[in-house]
C-alpha cells in the first residue's frame, strides 16, 4: 500500500510539474507576445509568430482555443489577413463550444466572427452564429445582452429595423428578468431610436415615456445615469426638429446642455458594476459633447440662428479632428458629415457659395472613403449640389440634381424638403415645366394629405403656393398662403420663412400700389433678414426699400437703400465668380454613381450672373 502510495504520488508530482512546464513556456510565449503587440510602433509579425509558437507544444484545449482567438483578433484589428484571422475565430469558436465554464472566450470568438464576416459582406454567415451564440448565452447577462445588440445594429445596418426592434424589446425584458434596469433603459431607448427612424410615433411617445421614467428612478453610477439622461434627450430634441417644431423643443434641447455639462464635471468611475449586465457605455463623453454641439447647430440651422450655428460647427468640428487622430470609430465621420451638410446650407444662405462649395466636396472626400457612409447620405450630398446650382443660377443643373436626390431618397421629410425646392425652381423657370410643377405642388399640397408631420416642411410648402401664385399674377390667393406661413413660422420662430413671406408679401402690396402695407412688410424682413443673416432676402428686402421710397418721394432714404443693394449685389456677384472659378464647381454635373475623385479647374465662370443684379 505504501508503495502504491508513494508511486502515485510520484505520478502526481510528475503531472503537476509538466503542467506548471507547461504553464511557464505558454505565460513566457503569452508575454512576449504582448510586448510585441504593445511596443511603439507595434510589432505585429513577431507576435503572431509568438502565439503560434504555442501550438506545437499540443497545448490543453483551453490554451488551444484561447490562443486561435488571440491569433483571429490580432490578425482581425492589425492586418489585412482577413482569410487567417477568419480560420483563427472559427477554430476559436468550434473548440470552445466543447468545454465547460468557458463563456468570455466562447462569447468574444462569435461576436469578433461575426464582425468578419460583415465586413467580407458575409452577413448571411454572421446572421446564424450570432443567433447561436444568443441562444446559449442566456446563463452569461453580459454576453447575451451584447450579442442582441450586435445582431440587433446587424439588421439596422441592413435596413431591417422590425427585426431590430423586436430584438431589442426581448434584450429590455431580459434585462428586466436579470435586474438590470440600466441596461433595460439602453436596449428601451435604441428601440425608441429606430421608431422614431421608422415614423412609428404612436409606439414611441409612451416608450420614451416609460424611458424617462426608469432614467429618472435609476440610482448608480452618475456617469452612466447622466448618459441615459444625454441619449434620452437627444432622442426628444431630434424627434421636436424631425417634426420642424423649432420653439417647442428649446426647454428639451436647454435641459440637454445642461446634462453634458454635468457629464464633463463628472469624473469616471473605476469600480466596476456590480450587475455584470450592466458593463456598458452608450457612448464616451466626448462623443456625446459632439452629438449635443451637433444638435444645436440642427436646432440653429432651423431657427435662422446662423451664426450660433456656424460657432458650434466650429467647435464641434475642432473636437472631431482632435478625437479622429486617437479613434478611427465611424460614427465620428457621420457626425462631420451631418454637421458639414448643415454649414453648407448654412453658407449659402449667408452668401458664402465658394466656402459651401468647398465644404461639398470634403463631404464628397469623406463619403469616398466609406461606401456605407456614401449610401446613408447619397442623396442629401445631391440636395446639397441642387441648393448651390440653385444659388448659382445654375437651374437644369438644380434640377438634375434635385431629381438625382430624390430617386436616391425614401425619407420621407427628405423628400418633401427635395421636392419643395424642386418647385421653386420650376416655378423660377417658367411655363416650362407646367405640368411636372402642379404634379409636384399637388403632392405637397399643404391644405389637404401634406405627406409629413413637420411643421417647418408644412409652412414652406404654403411659401412655395404663395410664390407660385404670386408668379401667376392671382395675389389674393399668394397673400392667403403667405399669412398661412407667417402663421406657421411665428408659431415656432422659423425665422428664415417669416422673413422670406414679409418680402413676398411686401412685394405684392408694392405691385398692387399700396405702399404703406408694403413698407410694414419689407423693413421687418430687413430686420430679420439682417438678423439671420440672409443675404438673397437682403438684397430683395433692399432693392423694395429702393423703389419704396422712390415712389414715395423719399430721395434720401430711397439713395440710402439704393447704397444697401449696390452692396449685397457686389458681395454676391464676387462670392458667385469665386464659386464658379473653383474647379470643384465642376460638381453640379455628378448624378451617376460615387462621388468624382478629381476636379479639372475651368477657365472661368460659365453661368449666369442677371438673378443677382
Amino acid at each position: 500500500m505504501a508503495a502504491q502510495a508513494a508511486a502515485a504520488a510520484q505520478a502526481a508530482a510528475a503531472q503537476a510539474a509538466q503542467a506548471e512546464a507547461a504553464e511557464s513556456w505558454y505565460l513566457a510565449l503569452l508575454g512576449f507576445a504582448e510586448h510585441f503587440r504593445t511596443s511603439s510602433p507595434p510589432k505585429i509579425r513577431l507576435c503572431v509568430h509568438c502565439l503560434q509558437a504555442v501550438f506545437p507544444f499540443k497545448p490543453p484545449q483551453r490554451i488551444e482555443a484561447r490562443t486561435h482567438l488571440q491569433l483571429g483578433s490580432v490578425l482581425y484589428h492589425h492586418t489585412k489577413n482577413t482569410e487567417q484571422a477568419r480560420s483563427h475565430l472559427e477554430k476559436a469558436w468550434l473548440i470552445s463550444q466543447q468545454i465547460p465554464q468557458f463563456e468570455d472566450v466562447k462569447f468574444e470568438a462569435a461576436s469578433l466572427l461575426s464582425e468578419l464576416y460583415c465586413q467580407e459582406n458575409s452577413v448571411d454567415a454572421a446572421k446564424p452564429l450570432l443567433r447561436k451564440a444568443i441562444q446559449i448565452s442566456q446563463q452569461t447577462p453580459y454576453w447575451h445582452c451584447r450579442l442582441l445588440f450586435q445582431l440587433a445594429q446587424l439588421h439596422t445596418l441592413e435596413k431591417d429595423l422590425v427585426s431590430a426592434c423586436d430584438l431589442l424589446g426581448v434584450g429590455a425584458e431580459y434585462a428586466r428578468v436579470v435586474g438590470s434596469e440600466y441596461t433595460r433603459a439602453l436596449f428601451l431607448l435604441s428601440k425608441g431610436m429606430l421608431l422614431l427612424m421608422e415614423r412609428k410615433l404612436q409606439e414611441v411617445h409612451p416608450l420614451l415615456t416609460l424611458c424617462g421614467q426608469i432614467v429618472e428612478n435609476w440610482q448608480g453610477n452618475p456617469i452612466q445615469k447622466e448618459s441615459l439622461r444625454v441619449f434620452f434627450l437627444v432622442l426628444q430634441v431630434t424627434h421636436y426638429l424631425d417634426a420642424g417644431q423649432v420653439k417647442s423643443v428649446k426647454p428639451c434641447l436647454k435641459q440637454l446642455q445642461q446634462c453634458i455639462q454635468t457629464i464633463s464635471t463628472l469624473h469616471d468611475d473605476e469600480i466596476l458594476p456590480s450587475n455584470p449586465a450592466d458593463l456598458f457605455h452608450w457612448l464616451p463623453k466626448e462623443h456625446m459633447c459632439v452629438l449635443v454641439y451637433l444638435v444645436t447647430v440642427m436646432h440653429s440651422m432651423q431657427a435662422g440662428y446662423l451664426e450660433k450655428a456656424q460657432k458650434y460647427t466650429d467647435k464641434a468640428l475642432m473636437q472631431l479632428e482632435k478625437l479622429k487622430m486617437l479613434d478611427c470609430s465611424p460614427i465620428l465621420s457621420s457626425f462631420q458629415v451631418i454637421l458639414l451638410e448643415h454649414i453648407i446650407m448654412c453658407r449659402l444662405v449667408t452668401g458664402h457659395k465658394a466656402t459651401a462649395l468647398q465644404e461639398i466636396s470634403q463631404v464628397c472626400q469623406l463619403c469616398q472613403q466609406s461606401p456605407r457612409l456614401f449610401s446613408n447620405h447619397a442623396a442629401q450630398l445631391h440636395t446639397l449640389l441642387g441648393l448651390y446650382c440653385v444659388s448659382v443660377n445654375c437651374m437644369d443643373n438644380a434640377e438634375a440634381q434635385f431629381t438625382t436626390a430624390l430617386r436616391l431618397t425614401n425619407h420621407q421629410e427628405l423628400w418633401a424638403f427635395i421636392v419643395t425646392n424642386l418647385a421653386s425652381v420650376y416655378i423660377r423657370e417658367g411655363n416650362r415645366h407646367q405640368e411636372v410643377l402642379y404634379s409636384l405642388l399637388e403632392r405637397i399640397n399643404p391644405d389637404h394629405s401634406f405627406p409629413v408631420s413637420s411643421h417647418c416642411l408644412r409652412a414652406a410648402a404654403f411659401y412655395v403656393r404663395g410664390l407660385f401664385s404670386f408668379f401667376q399674377g392671382r395675389y389674393n390667393e399668394a397673400k392667403r398662403f403667405l399669412r398661412e406661413t407667417l402663421k406657421m413660422s411665428n408659431a415656432e420662430d422659423l425665422n428664415r420663412l417669416t422673413a422670406c413671406s414679409l418680402v413676398l408679401l411686401g412685394h405684392i402690396f408694392y405691385v398692387l400700389g399700396n405702399h404703406r402695407e408694403s413698407n410694414n412688410m419689407v423693413v421687418p424682413a430687413m430686420q430679420l433678414a439682417s438678423k439671420i443673416p440672409d443675404m438673397s432676402v437682403q438684397l430683395w428686402s433692399s432693392a423694395l426699400l429702393r423703389d419704396l421710397n422712390k415712389a414715395c418721394g423719399n430721395a434720401m432714404d430711397a439713395h440710402e437703400a439704393a447704397q444697401m443693394h449696390q452692396n449685397f449685389s457686389q458681395q454676391l456677384l464676387q462670392d458667385h465668380i469665386e464659386a464658379c472659378s473653383l474647379p470643384e464647381h465642376n460638381l453640379i454635373t455628378w448624378t451617376d454613381g460615387p462621388p468624382p475623385v478629381q476636379f479639372q479647374a475651368q477657365n472661368g465662370p460659365n453661368t449666369s450672373l442677371a438673378s443677382l443684379l
